[in-house]
């Protein structure tokens, strides 16, 4: 990628065309040229165009409230190295990295140059792209605090999740020590940026598993068109919205009385991996789709609503519809902010498409978020035509508050 030149009022030229891949999405229920903008991770208008550049420092992780890109790359890293030292030198430089990239700019000062007889710094199919968007997005998994002596830190909020009805969970598909969540407009920016934060931790840690995903599900710009899902449906219509401040403080951000330290202006991150039935549900009627939802498949109104967004009367839909159980009012409040994208990964072997949806939910603490309202799914009619096959769960730091900053230092140096 090339240096790009911040100007906060300029628009930045259009990107290239996209390419396209298949890749993740999940949870039902619940920088380069020249002229790029540096956007604010919470913008009162539409999302901004996908040549610009999102701020990368800040008290939050950009990538959680960020308006939602149209690509990602997820990996989870399973830890090698039993060295503290060695494993926080890696996460500050790949906070270099991420600082770069999410900047257009190619890892390392010397880029694709440097000497002949060593590998270039960057590995260089992102050289000459915009910055797309880009967000980086790391967070720390369970087993991560033993293995580098701070099992006293982990937060009583990180838990293990409880097995919930129906989950078939593939153990090679969750878990992990550390996760970095690549979101941006262009596939090639996304994959580029975990390919090369996998190469820095060569040697230190391994990737686990990974997941693609397009066409997001999920958006944190309520002015814009709700996405659907690979059934058809919109889903997602109340998620919180980036510039909500107050319901992001209240459902997201972890508060300072919260606990640990470290985590305040955190996170916490259930990713979860779920599997559609696509071909059974294509041949379900309309009027059961309808049903299981509890909207209506072309508008996405509520039942007996005319329009997306008018307020749900739950008890118009049936017992088990996904949208009344889902509901904050089903949920004593519970509301999380969803992330979720697409998914298809070829073929299952029995001529079925393995698709569906990459569930990413955040909160400020999961045990009132994520576990209660899918607790409350377990008669969901929708699960006849969905499957959990994997799952994981991550503590999400606070952002990085200028250069000399980096992920995990609150953990790490014990500065909160």
């Amino acid at each position: 990628m090339r240096d790009n030149t911040i100007d906060n009022h300029t628009p930045s030229p259009s990107r290239r065309s996209l390419i396209g891949w298949g890749g993740a999405g999940l949870a039902l229920g619940a920088a380069a040229a020249g002229g790029a903008v540096a956007m604010a991770r919470t913008d009162d208008g539409p999302a901004p165009d996908a040549g610009t550049e999102i701020a990368f420092h800040g008290p939050h992780q950009a990538g959680i409230a960020t308006p939602v890109q149209d690509r990602l790359h997820f990996a989870a890293f399973d830890v090698t190295t039993d060295d503290r030292a060695e494993f926080v030198q890696l996460l500050k430089d790949w906070t270099q990295a991420a600082r770069r990239m999410t900047a257009g700019q190619p890892v390392g000062e010397g880029g694709y140059g440097g000497l002949p007889e060593a590998p270039p710094d960057d590995t260089g199919e992102a050289l000459d792209l915009k910055p797309s968007r880009l967000t980086l997005t790391i967070g720390f998994g369970p087993g991560l605090f033993e293995k580098v002596g701070l099992a006293e830190q982990r937060p009583a909020a990180l838990v293990d999740l409880p097995k919930f009805a129906g989950d078939n969970l593939d153990n090679n598909r969750s878990g992990g020590d550390l996760c970095v969540q690549a979101c941006a407009d262009d596939p090639q920016v996304a994959v580029h940026a975990v390919r090369n934060l996998a190469r820095i931790g060569f040697g230190k840690v391994v990737i686990r598993w990974s997941q693609l995903g397009f066409g997001k599900t999920s958006s944190t710009t309520p002015e814009a068109q709700t996405p659907r899902n690979l059934m058809g449906f919109k889903d997602g219509t109340r998620n919180i919205a980036g510039t909500e401040t107050d319901r992001l403080k209240k459902f997201v951000w972890v508060g300072e009385k919260d606990g640990p330290s470290w985590m305040t202006n955190g996170s916490y991150l259930v990713a979860r991996r779920i599997r559609m039935h696509i071909e059974t549900w294509d041949r379900t009627s309309l009027q059961e789709q309808e049903d299981i939802f509890g909207r209506d498949k072309g508008e996405g109104a509520p039942v007996g609503k005319a329009k997306e967004r008018d307020e749900p009367f739950l008890k118009a839909m049936k017992p088990d519809a996904h949208v009344r159980l889902a509901h904050p009012d089903a949920n004593h409040g519970a509301t999380i902010l969803r992330r979720g994208y697409s998914f298809t990964d070829g073929t299952d072997g029995l001529g079925r498409l393995d698709a569906g949806l990459f569930f990413l939910a955040y909160q400020r603490d999961v045990r009132e978020g994520f576990i209660p309202i899918q607790r409350n799914l377990a008669t969901d009619a929708l699960n006849e035509y969905i499957q959990h096959v994997g799952s994981a769960l991550f503590a999400i730091p606070p952002g990085v508050r200028d250069k000399d900053d980096w992920w995990g230092r609150t953990l790490f140096s014990g500065e909160a």
